[in-house]
């Protein structure tokens, strides 16, 4: 996620269903081979290997360590509609952006740890962070470990570590100390972040009955955290990604709702602290999703909350300054689009629009509404800088049916805000083609 402008969802690993039946024209040999024929991978860009890195600690989401933003894509499109999901796929970076010759295919077959001799049939990408601070970003994995229904269950999560050559290798399977599990439910719903401030990516996981299971990084290659205390009492149920350090004291904060999925739930932002989010909860309003970014009206992060009626802005959380917009937003991202330090607001439900930041902070005036390059349901995938040149791009996919699909790039643009068409667009039937 870019770190001026940060986006939270109910559910992390994928955005809710937005922007039904939008239509318009698009290019790219993905998007055009995925209409005619999704399982046909001919027209895709041949497969080129990941490119080395040495270890980086600037960028997010690298994988290879290489200093260019990688991206992931948890839902690809299937060979027919009642086939099996073929994994996960990471499209790697470069100095001028993403490169879908350079992607990988994550599979339970060849990348889940086993459980009791069973693989997971589920395998979908949960958090990332680097969590053994070598310099690579690593990828926790959600999966379906066998489980007879009685006591507590197994931990379903798992860690594939980064590398020079990306995401080699089996994962392993997460350690969540008996001290700091609680009650009986699946200990799930991964949230990175330097909750103690101490330099180490931590991890913050469901619990039960309103507890919280914070593990203390950085982690150990077999999966184990550096240490874990007593479950944490937390307002709600569900630790929602990503932490954010509100007020830049040094320690992530963690957004927690009251309820897992799309609809309206209540959330309340947990201040970290040198013994992790145990601090002040601070109440935000009942909505759909949140986003923070800093919009304008002050020097920390501003939240905006949106609901099927409007969005609710609260700057410089906790701060009392209000703001409301008439602009409903089932999904929230943030980014600084044109590089001016401020972050715009990407607001997702029967459109796709863009909402201009500013010393007042944010306005409808001058919104920019971004048309999908093709038809089908259209949501945001992230927003970030995958060219390096200071501004957020726009990624969104586009997929009128399980077999078909278009994931776009839109360049940030210092005048309109991003570009009018996408640099890039391709399908994920790449991926059906790929071999490990």
């Amino acid at each position: 996620m870019e770190k001026s402008g940060i986006r939270v969802a109910g559910a992390v690993a994928g955005c809710a269903l937005l922007l039904a039946g939008c239509g318009g024209t698009g290019g790219g040999d993905g998007s055009d081979a995925a209409r005619r024929d999704p399982v046909t991978v001919a027209k895709a860009p041949a497969r080129i290997p990941v490119p080395l890195g040495r270890g980086s600690k600037t960028a997010d989401d690298d994988f290879n360590g290489d200093g260019r933003r990688d991206l992931v894509l948890n839902d690809l499109v299937k060979r027919d509609s009642h086939g099996d999901d073929a994994g996960i796929g990471i499209v790697y970076g470069s100095a001028d952006g993403l490169v879908p010759a350079a992607r990988q295919l994550l599979s339970p077959e060849r990348h889940a740890a086993a459980t009791k001799g069973q693989l997971p049939a589920v395998f979908d990408a949960e958090a990332t962070c680097d969590l053994d601070g070598d310099g690579f970003t690593d990828l926790v994995v959600s999966t379906d470990p066998p489980y007879d229904g009685q006591g507590q269950p197994p931990v379903p999560l798992q860690i594939l570590f980064g590398s020079a050559r990306g995401l080699a290798g089996k994962a392993v399977k997460l350690t969540i100390p008996a001290q700091a599990r609680f009650g009986n439910d699946w200990p799930d719903q991964p949230v990175c972040g330097d909750f103690d401030g101490d330099g180490a990516a931590d991890l913050v996981v469901h619990a039960s009955d309103g507890r919280l299971s914070h593990l203390r990084g950085p982690f150990t290659r077999k999966g184990a955290p550096k240490a874990a205390g007593a479950p944490v009492a937390s307002p709600g149920n569900v630790p929602t990604a990503p932490a954010v350090d509100v007020d830049g004291d040094g320690y992530d904060d963690l957004l927690v709702r009251t309820a897992e999925g799309t609809g309206t739930s209540g959330s309340s932002l947990v201040r970290g602290g040198p013994a992790g989010p145990t601090g002040t909860a601070v109440a935000l309003p009942k909505g759909i999703d949140v986003a923070f970014g800093r919009f304008g009206r002050g020097k920390g992060l501003d939240a905006a909350i949106g609901t099927m009626r409007g969005t609710a802005l609260r700057y410089e959380v906790p701060g009392t300054l209000r703001g409301e917009l008439a602009v409903a937003g089932t999904v929230l991202d943030a980014g600084d689009f044109d590089g001016d330090g401020r972050d715009e607001l990407v607001s997702s439900g029967s459109q796709l629009r863009i909402l201009r930041s500013g010393e007042d902070g944010l306005s409808t005036t001058g919104m920019v509404t971004v048309q999908p390059p093709a038809r089908g349901t259209t949501r945001v995938l992230t927003v970030a800088d995958y060219d390096g040149d200071g501004r957020a791009d726009l990624v969104v996919r586009t997929h009128p049916s399980d077999t078909e699909d278009t994931v776009a790039v839109y360049p940030g643009a210092k005048k309109n805000l991003i570009a009018r068409e996408p640099a890039l667009t391709f399908s994920t039937s790449a991926f059906l083609g790929t071999e490990e």
